[in-house]
């Protein structure tokens, strides 16, 4: 009886959060495996960003900071965090939402309601600049021209560029972006099997671009994206959690898939990679791309045109496949089997600069 009584209490109090030892665990950190529940997730995960703002001197109090908001999970988290965070522990931040419409019907629209809820739930004036304002063309033109192979390429260049110019618009000092340790961990990955040794050499410093106009920072750099979901699900925030529909053939899926894989057999995989990527030392006989400024749009540039210009100047001649992967050819356009599509195809479009607001 003694013993079924004594084997009955210690099976209770090993149910209890491994932490407090007071409440039930509500989930398995996929991070640590840890048992642990609600109170003590939340004050962990928000811990531990705060200990890497702290760390790492992301800010210093007087800042202006601009958060990426796609609406999505993981800028949802951030903005809401950080300002929970900024409250907390007083770090003297001005903080504002910026958000991108690429022009995406039936995705980007509806994310774009969410982050102007947010803008109201959290009270955080909010920027949305369109690509359509800045370049001419919407993600849904550039599809219809180009197809679903090597839209991403479009895409990518082109938000990063529109985040830069935003955050200029807002005269902000950082730029804070949503990505996390998933998401490095990927990053890592592609720049291996491409061969980038110049991107591999950045893409798990927490903060880049610090030689540019606005620094970014990543505060997510450690975080897994199964520990955001589960802080956005248990926390009830509004967030928009629709895949876009130009992406399922996109080459980082494939990644992600082989890091999803990983951590099912080994949690630690990811904060592994991530370690791997930031011990990487480039040899010195490498030569590296030396940064300028483009001579068309004056945005930063390893070229005579930044990579924006040369997609767009091809958008607008009707030579969409100008400027993607290594066979890029001049700038001039020098190319010997792509034909200019007629007018109807091209669009009526006049040429215009990569990024036509001032910077």
């Amino acid at each position: 009886m003694e013993a079924s009584e004594a084997k009955s209490k210690k099976q209770g109090a090993s149910r209890l959060c491994c932490l407090c030892n007071q409440r039930r665990p509500v989930l398995k950190r996929p991070k640590t495996l840890q048992q642990i529940c609600k109170d003590c997730f939340y004050e962990v995960f928000e811990e531990e960003i705060h200990q890497v703002i702290v760390k790492n001197g992301l800010f210093k109090a007087g800042e202006r900071v601009a958060i990426g908001a796609s609406g999505g999970k993981d800028s949802t988290v951030l903005a809401y965090v950080l300002s929970e965070l900024n409250r907390r522990h007083s770090y003297g931040l001005d903080l504002f939402l910026l958000s991108i419409d690429e022009g995406i019907t039936g995705y980007r629209d509806d994310s774009l309601e969410t982050v102007k809820r947010n803008e109201l739930q959290y009270g955080l004036p909010l920027q949305i600049l369109s690509y359509k304002d800045l370049y001419g063309w919407t993600m849904d033109d550039i599809v219809k021209m180009i197809g679903l192979k090597n839209n991403c390429t479009f895409c990518g260049v082109f938000r990063r560029q529109a985040l830069d110019r935003g955050a200029a618009l807002l005269k902000v000092d950082k730029l804070v972006t949503g990505h996390n340790a998933d998401d490095i961990a990927e990053t890592v990955l592609l720049n291996i099997l491409r061969g980038d040794i110049a991107r591999l050499s950045r893409c798990t410093s927490i903060t880049t671009g610090e030689d540019g106009p606005i620094p970014r920072c990543k505060p997510f750099k450690y975080t897994y994206e199964k520990e955001i979901v589960m802080y956005a699900y248990f926390k009830k925030l509004d967030y928009f959690s629709t895949e876009c529909i130009y992406s399922p053939n996109a080459y980082r899926g494939f990644a992600r898939e082989f890091i999803k894989d990983l951590e099912r057999l080994r949690p630690r995989a990811i904060l592994d990679i991530i370690k791997s990527g930031e011990d990487f030392r480039i040899a010195t006989t490498t030569k590296m791309p030396e940064q300028g400024t483009c001579e068309r749009c004056g945005y930063i540039s390893s070229q005579k045109w930044c990579k924006a210009c040369v997609l767009l100047d091809g958008l607008n001649r009707g030579l969409p496949k100008m400027g993607i992967g290594r066979a890029r050819g001049g700038v001039n356009g020098d190319h010997k089997k792509e034909t200019k599509k007629p007018a109807s195809a091209a669009r009526s479009l006049e040429s215009k600069q990569c990024g036509s607001l001032d910077f």
